[in-house]
């Protein structure tokens, strides 16, 4: 997840630097605050290597619900690089953090705690990219 995520940044870092991409107001506007939400569901390793594996899950939600708000607000490039960033987080939404308790869980699995780490990773990096999208 966190190298599709990488590399995903990675191509729109180049194609902002090679002016293949030029953020418009809006595009910038839609950045800005979809940064500003995934800081707020993600934090800080710190602040979320603390919380249960249910708050962490929820917040992780909360991270790809923000990404599909701002996906629904864009076009082009930027919904092209949020749509992406989506389908690279979608693992996420197969997880669970409670225990089946003898039922079905609909195919969900339990993360291991790298794999929140690695998700949390992924979506600060995500964050990092956008503050910067809404700066170009």
């Amino acid at each position: 997840m966190q190298t599709v995520i990488d590399d995903l940044v990675e191509e729109a870092e180049r194609q902002l630097r090679d002016q293949a991409w030029t953020p418009t107001q809006a595009d910038r506007t839609i950045a800005a605050q979809a940064a500003t939400r995934l800081y707020a569901a993600v934090g800080t390793p710190q602040s979320h290597e603390a919380l249960s594996d249910v708050d962490r899950l929820a917040r992780l939600r909360e991270a790809l619900a923000a990404l599909a708000i701002a996906l629904a607000h864009v076009h082009g490039r930027l919904a092209w690089f949020l749509g992406a960033a989506v389908t690279a987080l979608t693992p996420v939404l197969h997880w669970r953090a409670l225990p089946p308790e003898d039922g079905p869980t609909f195919g969900a699995v339990q993360p291991t705690p790298q794999q929140y780490a690695e998700a949390e990773a992924a979506v600060r990096r995500l964050r990092s990219a956008l503050a910067g999208i809404a700066t170009v």
